[in-house]
């Protein structure tokens, strides 16, 4: 048994002297050039695919790109009141000439987006040649304007307006036939509420001036068309011109009956061939006016509380009478 347990180590020596002796430099060169096949022929493969790669896309590019077949051939601009195809093609960077694969419609919609005045865009191509356009211009609600820029002309291209979501946005050229109509919105100069193209109005007077609109349209829908500007005269007033000239005091409420009354005493004051210069619509009974060729001081003038339609105007236009006969 001893001699059994000398002779295990013997062997181990033995086969360590063995696998030294077989790692010789001609079998490790072997072995470096199966490695070196093995990757020659990875490479080979990966040439292959490569190559069938560029030939696809060679084929792809001959038959797309450099075909004249599938060359930009036609916009298709829905009528809009934003931009037309010049300006499309301008503001997207089109090439009226090249392919209209090279065209990323992607990006051509990031960048009509990006224009103020259109609330949202959609591209896509049609083969063989036509690029399909979509926008959705903002609605002009009213002219957005501050003190210092009034008299410097509020209805041009480049002024500000503000769409039925509260946004501002520059008027675009086509925009201006569309808008002239339109009432001005006077907001006092805020820094702390900045007028940026593309944001919407956080200047809390512009709800007031909004409401009184409103209220205007809804009583008369061509309200538009006669009423020149609104703006706050004070924490508990607006201020509303008529094209005519007429400045007219309002409540920041009760806007239905005091809009009632405006309307009846212009179209009275009209009747007798004068004009209302002031007229302050906050008094429920008494309603301050004055006209242009009134020679003494302001009167007030009794104004019943209006009633129902059907007595409501022929009362005011009694109380008016009377007031421009005296005149």
């Amino acid at each position: 048994m001893p001699r059994l347990k000398t002779s295990q180590p013997r062997r181990s020596a033995r086969s360590k002297v063995l696998e030294v002796r077989v790692m010789s430099p001609r079998i490790a060169w072997l072995s470096l050039l199966a490695v070196v096949a093995k990757c020659a022929k990875y490479a080979c493969t990966a040439a292959v695919i490569v190559g069938i790669g560029w030939g696809i896309w060679h084929g792809v590019e001959r038959a797309f790109y450099h075909n004249p077949d599938f060359n930009l051939q036609v916009i298709d601009l829905n009528p809009n009141t934003a931009l037309d195809e010049t300006q499309l093609a301008e503001i997207a960077d089109l090439d009226l000439s090249g392919s209209l694969f090279q065209i990323n419609v992607a990006e051509v919609v990031k960048k009509l987006e990006a224009r103020s005045e259109i609330a949202s865009a959609t591209a896509e191509r049609h083969l063989p040649g036509t690029l399909v356009v979509r926008v959705v211009p903002r609605i002009p609600r009213a002219w957005i304007t501050t003190p210092d820029l009034v008299f410097a002309g509020s209805r041009q291209p480049g002024m500000m307006l503000v769409d039925s979501s509260g946004i501002a946005y520059a008027c675009p050229a086509q925009h201006v036939e569309l808008a002239a109509s339109l009432p001005v919105i006077v907001l006092p100069t805020d820094p702390g509420h900045p007028l940026r193209a593309g944001e919407t109005i956080s200047h809390p007077q512009l709800k007031h001036c909004l409401y009184l609109l409103d209220s205007a349209v809804a009583a008369d829908p061509e309200a538009a068309h006669w009423i020149e500007s609104i703006r706050q005269s004070s924490a508990w007033s607006l201020e509303l011109v008529t094209r005519d000239g007429t400045i007219a005091t309002f409540g920041l409420g009760d806007h239905e009956r005091q809009i009632a009354n405006l309307r009846a005493s212009l179209d009275h004051a009209s009747a007798k061939n004068l004009a209302v210069k002031t007229i302050n619509l906050i008094p429920r009974h008494n309603i301050p006016v004055t006209l242009h060729n009134e020679p003494i001081a302001p009167k007030a003038i009794p104004v019943s509380e209006p009633t129902p339609a059907s007595r409501r105007e022929s009362r005011h236009s009694q109380d008016l009478n009377t007031l421009l006969n005296r005149n």
